[in-house]
């Protein structure tokens, strides 16, 4: 990868590493447990996804994944008055998380010289599947399986991505919208409780 989609790997893994640890706190888990809860939830997507790859899982190739989720546990320990107590915060650490792992899901799969619809699939499970991991280790129902807009969200940001890329868009503009369209549109849903009907028996 370039530098620039290391970084927002990386960046990546600190949003959804403070994100799976907050749950964890509100939940009464300690340290370690946390530290757990945020790792999985930061390197589950890619981890799934670097499998259907068939390429090393990214963060067994470099220990700063790991550390970012130490990162993510001493913020959340030292500015827990902040992130845990103040509603919200979750939605926005998550948000942002998902939108830059499906950036970077995206990338990675064009890279390997996949086309694009199979990117498109490949970067929703690099952002929506860690989260999913999250909540099942945490004993919630999974966001990705309620009426939330959530996987739908990454799809969306998809196709800005695709759409970019026919327009001959550089890659960082391809990225950069696909990621912002992704995060507002998670806030948007939250802020408006945007869903999709329920399926009725």
């Amino acid at each position: 990868m370039g530098t620039f989609e290391y970084f927002l790997e990386i960046l990546a893994t600190l949003f959804y590493a403070i994100s799976g640890v907050r749950l964890a706190a509100v939940k009464k888990f300690d340290w370690f447990g946390a530290y757990t809860i945020g790792f999985v939830t930061a390197i589950g997507g890619g981890t799934i996804r670097d499998v259907f790859l068939k390429c090393n899982p990214f963060w067994m190739l470099d220990p700063w994944y790991a550390i970012a989720t130490i990162v993510g546990l001493v913020m959340v320990i030292v500015l827990k008055k902040y992130l845990v107590r103040i509603e919200g915060t979750f939605y926005i650490f998550d948000a942002i998380g998902l939108g830059l792992f499906v950036d970077v899901g995206i990338y990675k799969t064009l890279l390997m010289g996949f086309p694009m619809w199979v990117a498109i699939i490949m970067g929703t499970i690099t952002g929506a599947f860690g989260g999913v991991l999250r909540d099942i280790f945490i004993n919630e129902e999974p966001l990705v399986f309620r009426k939330e807009i959530y996987a739908t969200a990454c799809i969306a940001g998809g196709l800005v991505y695709w759409g970019c890329l026919m327009a001959g868009a550089s890659a960082t503009v391809q990225q950069v919208a696909c990621g912002l369209f992704i995060i507002v549109l998670r806030f948007l849903a939250v802020k408006h409780n945007w869903s999709f009907p329920i399926l009725k028996n």
